[in-house]
């Protein structure tokens, strides 16, 4: 059963944001009252639901036990009840994962480093693979991509790719997608059709704002340098690129793929915080790794995580032991969802099981 007073708590506060809502507000509390009413609203209309129907079956089980019904109408309701039954249960089981804790970054937008590993060119064409799939699954989501940084493979590909991905729900959706994602197949440039064996690291960072993490200027080394690369004139005339370490960490990122050297700055900047975010959020799950031990998102960044096996046209996720057989539906990042979404409902059992356990 769930808890009652907890789902009274929620109705109440539903309705005290409502009538906050139609009194005068300040621009910012409005729209930190509209996002939480926002949240609550599908929570709270579950709610309603499982109490109806809680009524409903307690209306049948009554009629079922009174002597003056009829043979026919109490057929009838001892039929209606397992429906009736089912769908109880069903929105007992919604509303138990909706007042599971959530993550604080759940909603951000989400900064996706992709870097080629083991394989060679083979590895920088496989991380240009990753990147178009998590590009073209973000399309489908209605979510924008910007390329940050690119450092492009010798034949195609990236070595390295750094992209923006802005859209409400980004990090949820995305953040068991970090780890190392393994492909065979035979590359184009292999004459005896032999099968290869490469790697990339995919990193999903929560985009973090400059009060999520405390970072004084002292601890910055800022950099600036030339550009190198392609650039035509511009390159080696002006110091755009500018390269930040933050010293306590160690965490260096360097920026030279805009012209302006503050927009550089500026990216690199909110790259940094987000890398800081995460090894600190990393430090604090290696802590609690006893009890973390077999859940989905450890956040180890050296865990194979998955495999996408061409010849066999099969991608498998390690973590959950699925197997789907869609490779290319996968890749063209249509059907990546049913990963992402599988991955989630693997973590909300693993949190249910453990608040049962509590």
């Amino acid at each position: 059963m769930l808890p009652e007073a907890k789902l009274d708590i929620l109705l109440a506060r539903h309705a005290a944001l409502e009538n906050e809502l139609l009194g005068q507000l300040s621009s910012d509390a409005y729209v930190r009252a509209t996002r939480e009413l926002n949240e609550l609203t599908p929570v709270v209309e579950a709610v309603r639901a499982y109490r109806a129907a809680g009524q409903e079956i307690a209306d049948i089980d009554a009629l079922i036990a009174d002597p003056a019904i009829d043979a026919e109408m109490r057929a009838m309701a001892e039929e209606e009840r397992p429906q009736l039954a089912t769908r109880h249960a069903a929105l007992e089981q919604d509303i138990r994962i909706a007042l599971l804790p959530k993550d604080a970054m759940d909603e951000r937008n989400v900064v996706l480093e992709i870097r080629a590993g083991t394989g060679g060119d083979e590895a920088s064409l496989f991380a240009g693979d990753l990147f178009r799939m998590y590009e073209r699954f973000a399309a489908l989501q209605g979510w924008k991509v910007e390329v940050v940084s690119a450092s492009e493979g010798s034949v195609g590909g990236f070595k390295e790719i750094v992209a923006e991905i802005q859209g409400r729900g980004a990090f949820a959706k995305l953040k068991f997608e970090s780890g190392v994602h393994r492909v065979q197949r035979v590359p184009d440039t292999e004459a005896s059709g032999r099968i290869h064996t490469s790697a990339a690291t995919v990193a999903v960072l929560p985009e973090v704002e400059a009060v999520d993490v405390d970072i004084k200027d002292t601890d910055l080394r800022i950099e600036t340098m030339r550009a190198q690369g392609a650039g035509g004139q511009h390159v080696n005339k002006t110091e755009s690129a500018i390269r930040i370490t933050h010293i306590p960490t160690g965490i260096v990122v360097m920026m030279q793929d805009s012209r302006s050297q503050h927009k550089n700055r500026a990216s690199a900047m909110n790259i940094l915080r987000s890398r800081i975010y995460d090894a600190e959020r990393q430090r604090r799950d290696s802590e609690r790794s006893a009890e973390r031990k077999g859940q989905v998102g450890s956040g180890d960044r050296s865990e194979r995580i998955r495999t996408y096996n061409f010849p066999q046209g099969r991608v498998t996720d390690h973590r959950i032991n699925l197997t789907l057989y869609k490779l290319p539906q996968v890749i063209a990042g249509e059907a990546l969802g049913e990963l992402t979404d599988a991955l989630t409902t693997e973590h909300q059992a693993a949190l249910l099981a453990a608040e049962g356990n509590a």
